[in-house]
């Protein structure tokens, strides 16, 4: 069977001296794996097409057993990702979350979306990596069934507060009235946080990327997102630890 797609590079491994194995995250069959025959040769019409985060048109053939790639012609290879060591650990995050919660066998086209445009940003250092971070971290979780709600205090309705509390393992929010310790994990968010937030939850695509917060409130976003995604995601993310240990 013949499959014609596009599809993001989000992890690539070698076999052999010359054959690539890699997985892709494609708009019509989700994460795959497949070979690139003497990809790593110079000459290869593969070579560039099957190398990690770069977007091609694949020409895939699906065996019983296993994807082998035909061709692979790039469209987008994201240069200015390996200009800086930091916008390329976080890449190579968002490639790793993606494989982990994007499904395999089945359209994906809202994670490549969701991963194209981020990369798109995070290359031309066009958006600040916390909000990239908190943004495709909440909207992709939200793909995958994990919607936290955040809409209004989770005990008496109250829609804000100049501090609500987000539990992260609940994936709900509390108001300062409302909000007793009780031992679980809660995260104070003030209203330009609370709504940055929202905003990563709710807004339609086309606005996603289009909001600003000053620096503190940004790293406030990410932690929450991030206190968020690891209550859900029960194993060790060694790019999220890499791109901390690179961070001030």
């Amino acid at each position: 069977m013949q499959i014609e797609t596009e599809g993001l590079v989000i992890r690539e491994g070698s076999v052999g001296e010359s054959d690539r194995l890699v997985t892709l995250l494609t708009k019509d069959e989700g994460v795959l794996r497949a070979f690139a025959r003497r990809a790593k040769t110079v000459r290869s019409a593969q070579n560039s097409g099957t190398q990690l985060l770069c977007y091609s048109e694949f020409s895939i053939f699906k065996g019983r057993e296993k994807y082998s790639i035909n061709e692979a012609r790039p469209k987008e290879i994201f240069f200015g990702l390996r200009e800086d060591i930091g916008r390329l650990a976080l890449a190579q995050y968002f490639c790793e979350l993606s494989g982990l919660l994007a499904p395999e066998g089945s359209p994906a086209g809202e994670y490549l979306r969701l991963v194209l445009n981020s990369l798109h940003f995070l290359s031309k250092n066009l958006r600040p990596e916390p909000l990239l971070k908190a943004v495709t971290e909440m909207r992709m979780l939200a793909f995958s069934g994990y919607m936290p709600d955040l809409v209004c205090c989770a005990e008496c309705a109250c829609y804000e507060a100049d501090v609500m509390w987000f539990l992260p393992d609940d994936g709900i929010l509390l108001c300062g009235d409302c909000y007793r310790p009780d031992g679980r994990r809660a995260i104070p968010l003030g209203r330009g946080v609370l709504t940055g937030l929202r905003h990563t939850i709710y807004a339609e695509f086309s606005k996603l990327f289009a909001f600003q917060l000053p620096p503190e409130a940004l790293t406030q976003l990410a932690a929450a997102s991030e206190a968020f995604l690891l209550s859900h995601i029960d194993r060790p993310l060694p790019t999220l630890s890499f791109y901390h240990s690179l961070l001030p």
